[in-house]
């Protein structure tokens, strides 16, 4: 979505919609503890971007015959992405990302944070520091001028450089009147053989794009839940996600969901 092309009003439309976001994800974390459960936070969730005349943007997202049921995708230690909310407690020693999406006036925003419950493990720690690490250093290759595989390259060359891994599966995404549009933004620069579904588009100053690394402990390998959505490591090793929907400007780009 490239918003030079927009009004100021819908533009404005498009940054309260990441605000809602930002700030369901900050009201999230402070709920965040050992006990809570990932249903509870959901609620949390919804409540608080309908509260803002918003609406969740993931809750019925998908085909009409398996759509995704809750707000925000909560995805528990080696699920990665697209996890659903249940009762089950958070335990001391849990890794959880928090994805949401908002829909206001016909505009999206979209952000992911990992959060850390209770005592966790160092391994656990660096992984979700690291990813949020490598996340930023995706968004400072986000400048008019450069192309997608320059995000791609520095988020990639950073987490391998720690012997992580990254999802090849799912990838960011061209965001703004359509929660995933155009471009694709993958988080490792495609073998040949798949840049043609990968393009490396060249980097416009208005163009909105959402960031997001899915960063493994163990392989880049993955399994998809019998449910359709929820997506683990085939490893069963711990995984981080952190997002930020951003938006293309000269020499530094605009943080929309910065917290």
């Amino acid at each position: 979505m490239i918003f030079k092309n927009f009004t100021s009003d819908e533009f404005k439309f498009f940054e309260k919609a990441n605000r809602i976001v930002a700030e369901t994800l900050s009201l999230l974390i402070k709920n965040v503890k050992v006990g809570m459960t990932t249903l509870e936070l959901d609620k949390i969730a919804e409540d608080y971007i309908l509260s803002n005349n918003a609406r969740p943007a993931f809750k019925n997202y998908g085909s009409k015959k398996n759509p995704f049921p809750f707000t925000i995708c909560a995805s528990v230690n080696e699920v990665v992405v697209h996890g659903f909310a249940n009762d089950k407690k958070l335990v001391n020693g849990d890794i959880l990302s928090l994805d949401c999406g908002a829909e206001y006036k016909g505009f999206y925003g979209d952000s992911a944070v990992s959060c850390l419950v209770g005592d966790v493990p160092d391994d656990i720690k660096q992984l979700s520091q690291r990813t949020e690490e490598a996340l930023f250093k995706g968004i400072a290759k986000a400048t008019e001028g450069n192309k997608v595989y320059d995000i791609s390259r520095a988020v990639q060359s950073y987490v391998e450089g720690f012997g992580y891994s990254v999802t090849r599966e799912l990838v960011g995404h061209g965001i703004g009147d359509k929660l995933h549009d155009e471009p694709p933004v993958p988080n490792f620069v495609p073998l040949l053989l798949h840049r043609q579904q990968y393009p490396n588009m060249k980097l416009v100053k208005g163009l909105a794009i959402a960031i997001e690394p899915m960063v493994h402990l163990g392989a880049k390998e993955t399994k998809t839940a019998s449910d359709g959505w929820t997506v683990y490591t085939k490893d069963k090793k711990a995984a981080a996600h952190w997002e930020h929907t951003i938006v293309i400007d000269n020499s530094k780009p605009i943080i929309m969901t910065l917290r």
